[in-house]
């Protein structure tokens, strides 16, 4: 079975194709490379023992869209394609509604002129926005507070009528909380472009002494120890999420829901004590104002997955921290 992975060089896409490589799937992979690297898709073939056929192209650009599936039996396609910084989208909404929004439509119009009715969504807990309670099941009322958030609600909601207007067609939500962490190989990871958005990058590059200092936005949460609490998830293990997915929609057609995280909060002040226990690397870090968008506390219920698509978060936080150092440490500029 073939397999589309759109933004398949990026983080998590680059883990997802190593998983459905071991799971016995051929994997095509489409990537615009605007945050990400030609070298990811050596690291793929080197880890997962077998290279992935590669387009460089954009989901909102039908014609490669079509080449890819004129040319392969494409059985299911893997959505990772798009932005994601919640602070940029705040600035920049109309990026991400083109991108995230648009470039779905896009990509779902390919799909039905070539018979392809399967899709599995990245998608992101910004979708429940501020939550009146942790932790969070999939039938918390949604209300995303920033246009991230919003254009990942808009797929979903497009996706859910897409279903509801072909019976045969199934669309998998994913809704994720915060992957980090790395392959255990060290030879893959997260490298962003320019200034890190998301808190380990961040914390890594500060520990390899690419940055001279960790910035925390905000201490006056209404937290354990004032600072934001997230459901931090090893991408491996997120990465298997979407082979489950798969193999759930194999038997189910529909729209299908799920949280994917380990169901525990964690403070950003607690994720850098974990740092230094699991590396011996001392962290500075100075406080600075609150983003525009963030929330104080946003966790998982991830039970349904469990219960319905046979996943669970395996590897915990110190194995997370290990294997974010292990990849920076390996490619201290990263690919």
């Amino acid at each position: 079975m073939s397999i589309l992975v759109t933004g398949g060089a990026g983080y998590i896409g680059s883990h997802t194709c190593v998983e459905l490589i071991k799971s016995g799937y051929e994997v095509v992979v489409l990537d615009n490379l605007s945050n990400s690297k030609p070298e990811v898709l050596n690291r793929i073939a080197e880890v997962a023992l077998q290279s992935v056929q590669f387009y460089q192209g954009d989901v909102l650009d039908k014609q490669v869209l079509r080449k890819i599936f004129a040319a392969h039996s494409i059985d299911a396609v893997v959505h990772f394609a798009g932005v994601k910084a919640v602070g940029e989208s705040v600035e920049k909404p109309l990026k991400y509604y083109y991108n995230n929004v648009a470039g779905t439509m896009v990509l779902l119009d390919v799909m039905g002129e070539f018979g392809v009715k399967r899709i599995v969504f990245s998608s992101s807990a910004t979708v429940y926005g501020d939550p009146r309670e942790v932790p969070i099941k999939e039938d918390f009322p949604l209300g995303p507070v920033n246009p991230y958030g919003r254009s990942k609600l808009m797929v979903e909601e497009i996706l859910r009528d897409q279903c509801a207007a072909d019976p045969k067609f199934g669309a998998c939500l994913l809704r994720y909380f915060n992957p980090i962490g790395a392959h255990a190989s060290g030879q893959m990871g997260e490298d962003p472009s320019g200034i890190p958005n998301n808190l380990m990058p961040f914390v890594t590059q500060v520990a390899v002494g690419k940055r001279p200092l960790l910035h925390v936005f905000g201490n006056d949460y209404d937290t354990c120890d004032g600072t934001g609490v997230r459901d931090y998830i090893h991408v491996v293990d997120l990465a298997l999420g979407h082979v489950e997915a798969l193999r759930w929609q194999k038997k189910n057609a529909g729209i299908g829901i799920f949280n994917l995280g380990t169901g525990a909060g964690v403070s950003v002040l607690e994720l850098i004590r974990a740092f230094t226990e699991a590396t011996g690397v001392e962290v500075p870090y100075a406080f600075v104002p609150r983003r525009d968008g963030d929330v104080a506390r946003c966790f998982a219920d991830a039970s349904k997955a469990g219960s319905e698509l046979g996943w669970r978060a395996e590897r915990g936080l110190m194995e997370m921290c290990r294997d974010a150092w292990l990849w920076q440490k390996n490619n201290p500029q990263g690919y």
